[in-house]
């Protein structure tokens, strides 16, 4: 079997699966396998070396993501209006299965989530020189570019007997050029010590309030797996990304992370260290010298 059919399967596979959850009433598993599937989707959406897929064939994959991402949101918020249908969905299994070979109109009247170019970490490197030398010219540009897509915070999960669950409040992070970041916002991951992903990758909203050298995010982000499930030497990443009008693609700037022993109830500020994202913590460099941090508030849940 080809790579691109093998690759087919697996999507396949965990849209079964993902559907499966929803119509058995496990929200928020479904809600994971949609949120890690859409993902997928898009950076196959978003990959410029992959001959696998055609134009077309992107924009249907794109379309799918965008219905993930909608019945991801349903589940999420009940009173939503916009309420996107587990029978709705379903009509898309046949399209990922045979996206070779689809060449009908796609059954629903959706975009592709407008998604800038996301560069694997250290891929950037090539594009980059230094970070100063576009900051003053990304500050004064009035170029269009199209919305992100929204946060994709999950919800806490169930509570079980015994079990802590976690929720980081990310309060601020200091830059010296905070002013002149543009749609920042943070991803957070949860990797064990080879940098494995642990749980769904989640992104914040963009943050909207700056002053001096901080950026306010004030946003509550829900670890998807209770603390005493996580295994030894796993550990929570903050990554700080903002968008680059001159090179048109969302940036990683720095990073921080938090280790096992680090998770307690209260305030924590951690250090930032220099992209690209070193998810197996063996090469750090610290960003700055300057006393500047990211501001966290650790509260545990405990179901006794």
């Amino acid at each position: 079997m080809s790579d691109v059919n093998k690759t087919i399967q697996k999507w396949h596979a965990s849209f079964r699966k993902g559907t499966d959850f929803d119509s058995w009433g496990q929200l928020v598993e479904a809600i994971d396998e949609y949120q890690i599937l859409a993902r997928q989707l898009q950076k196959e959406v978003q990959s410029t070396n992959s001959s696998d897929f055609t134009e077309e064939q992107k924009k249907t994959l794109g379309k799918i993501a965008t219905c993930l991402e909608m019945r991801s949101g349903s589940l999420q918020c009940t009173q939503s209006k916009e309420e996107f249908k587990l029978e709705e969905l379903k009509k898309l299994e046949t399209i990922i299965q045979n996206i070779l070979t689809y060449n009908k109109e796609f059954p629903f009247d959706v975009q592709p989530v407008p998604l800038r170019k996301i560069l694997a970490p250290g891929e950037e490197e090539n594009l980059e020189l230094e970070e100063e030398e576009d900051a003053a010219a990304g500050a004064g540009s009035t170029e269009a570019f199209p919305p992100r897509a929204p946060g994709t915070l999950l919800p806490r999960l169930p509570s079980e007997p015994g079990m802590s669950l976690l929720t980081i409040k990310i309060e601020k992070i200091g830059l010296k050029d905070a002013g002149q970041c543009i749609d920042p916002y943070m991803t957070i991951s949860v990797k064990d010590m080879n940098g494995v992903d642990l749980n769904p990758v989640q992104d914040t909203p963009v943050a909207t309030r700056k002053e001096d050298t901080y950026i306010h995010f004030s946003v509550d982000v829900e670890i998807q797996r209770h603390v005493e499930k996580l295994p030894k030497g796993a550990a929570i990443f903050f990554e700080f990304k903002h968008y680059k009008p001159k090179k048109r693609f969302t940036s990683t700037k720095c990073f921080a992370f938090m280790e096992m022993d680090e998770i307690k109830p209260g305030p924590i500020v951690i250090e930032l260290y220099k992209k690209p994202t070193d998810f197996k913590r063996k090469k750090l460099q610290l960003l700055t010298k300057k006393q500047l941090y990211l501001h966290l508030h650790q509260t545990l849940h405990k179901d006794s």
